[in-house]
């Protein structure tokens, strides 16, 4: 199984204070069982780092390089995938969609994959199957 990793899922499986951190960390270890391949693009690390280092500091950062993001294939945002993410951003109707969920929409369509593992409505209101299915 091929699974999109967002943000919100990572910060929330890293930070035991996050809301959805017990959720979070089940769902890790169950996907981590299931061999499952992790996906995500260089626009979810750089919002990710940001937040680990504006958070948590320097030391989160670290960890989460060493540790965790070697499990993880990253796809890079192109060009093409950029403008089409922008495009998306400015065009929806919604405020709150940033570029970093429209290039993650985008990566998604472009490698066909529909599983997400995240704590963000915006992807199941893509069409995306949410992990951990959320109501």
């Amino acid at each position: 199984m091929t699974v999109f990793v967002d943000t919100s899922a990572i910060l929330a499986v890293l930070n035991e204070n996050d809301l959805f951190h017990p959720q979070a960390r089940e769902n890790w270890i169950d996907l981590n069982q299931r061999e499952t391949i992790f996906i995500t693009n260089n626009y979810v690390l750089l919002e990710t780092y940001a937040l680990l280092q504006n958070r948590f500091g320097k030391a989160a950062v670290i960890l989460f390089n060493t540790n965790i993001l070697p499990i993880f294939n990253v796809s890079w945002v192109s060009e093409e995938l950029h403008s089409r993410a922008l495009s998306a951003m400015l065009a929806a109707d919604s405020g709150h969609l940033s570029l970093v969920d429209c290039s993650c929409f985008e990566t998604m369509r472009e490698t066909s994959i529909d599983q997400v593992f995240t704590f963000d409505q915006d992807f199941a209101r893509q069409g995306f199957v949410l992990i951990p299915e959320q109501t």
